[in-house]
């Protein structure tokens, strides 16, 4: 006869393990919102190619700008989570593309201080764009 307590262990023991061993690439910040004048940029000038035809772009802040080799990085980027319960757009995850750097853009970032600062655009597309900030999961692609 097999013991059911020791099935119950040995199943408990290797879903432990697998949590343990779950590999996550993505990281977790902020992200704000920042509307047009976009140019000039940090990366790129006042050259208008720079923008994708979605139009989903962003600067980035401090923590990812890495002394301007952060310029033309491309991140997939989701909302997860607001002040205000409603304010993600469940299921919305994007491609982005980093034209400019934050600290110095044209336009005021609607909160100082995220990882990144999105198109009015991106924004909208992951979240309410009345927020001035939201949680993300971000990756570099």
């Amino acid at each position: 006869m097999s013991n059911p307590g020791l099935f119950s262990q040995c199943l408990f023991v290797l879903l432990l393990l697998l949590q343990l061993l779950h590999v996550s690439h993505a990281d977790v910040g902020t992200a704000a919102h920042y509307r047009p004048p976009y140019l000039p940029t940090a990366c790129f000038g006042s050259n208008a190619d720079q923008f994708p035809s979605s139009n989903l772009f962003g600067a980035a802040g401090e923590g990812i700008w890495d002394n301007g080799a952060a310029c033309g990085r491309q991140y997939l980027v989701r909302c997860i989570s607001a002040r205000v319960p409603g304010t993600c757009i469940p299921g919305q995850t994007i491609q982005i593309r980093i034209v400019d750097r934050a600290f110095s853009s044209v336009s005021r970032p609607s909160r100082a201080d995220t990882t990144i600062v999105l198109s009015t655009t991106a924004f909208g597309t992951i979240a309410k764009s009345s927020a001035p900030f939201v949680n993300i999961e971000f990756q570099l692609v």
